[in-house]
């Protein structure tokens, strides 16, 4: 299902997350809950993942992570701001230690010159700890290209969590 670059970074995320007894939550947007997909479709993934929230509509990022609606509609949904409260909402609506917050422009429509295609903004949250973030511009020629950039990515924000 996952090309194996993301099947095997998925796989060390949730060894290495078992081996700290870290649990992981997911909040996505533009990748429509492939991350969470990518961390279950490894056997034992119960031992860490806690729970994804997949946040696609404005509406169910202020509903399920509190994110305020004036925030989104003063800096859009693909936007550090956006992703960074996706994060801390993620971690703050469930029972993990960890989470990691995707919102950005998959394509092939909806980018602007502002915020292209292939645009993401990548954010993770850990208990007790400064947030992160990090802006991806991903030039791949489809929505699945996007998509799956995004998960690699984000999966290796969450691996970099763990330290």
């Amino acid at each position: 299902m996952f090309p194996i670059e993301v099947k095997t970074l998925a796989r060390l995320l949730v060894d290495e997350a078992r081996q700290k007894s870290l649990r992981i939550v997911t909040a996505e947007s533009c990748t429509g809950g492939l991350v969470a997909g990518a961390i279950c479709a490894v056997a034992g993934a119960s031992d860490v993942f806690e729970r994804g929230f997949v946040t696609y509509s404005n509406r169910a990022k202020q509903e399920l992570l509190g994110v305020p609606g004036d925030l989104i509609a003063d800096m859009g949904a693909v936007s550090e701001p956006v992703a960074r409260m996706m994060a801390e909402g993620a971690l703050e609506n469930s029972n993990a230690h960890i989470a990691v917050a995707i919102t950005g422009v998959a394509g092939p429509g909806g980018g602007t010159r502002l915020k292209p295609v292939g645009l993401v903004h990548i954010a993770t949250a850990r208990t007790n700890q400064a947030l992160r973030h990090r802006e991806e511009l991903f030039d791949q020629p489809t929505r699945e290209g996007v998509q799956l950039a995004a998960v690699q990515a984000a999966l290796q924000a969450l691996r970099d969590r763990l330290e």
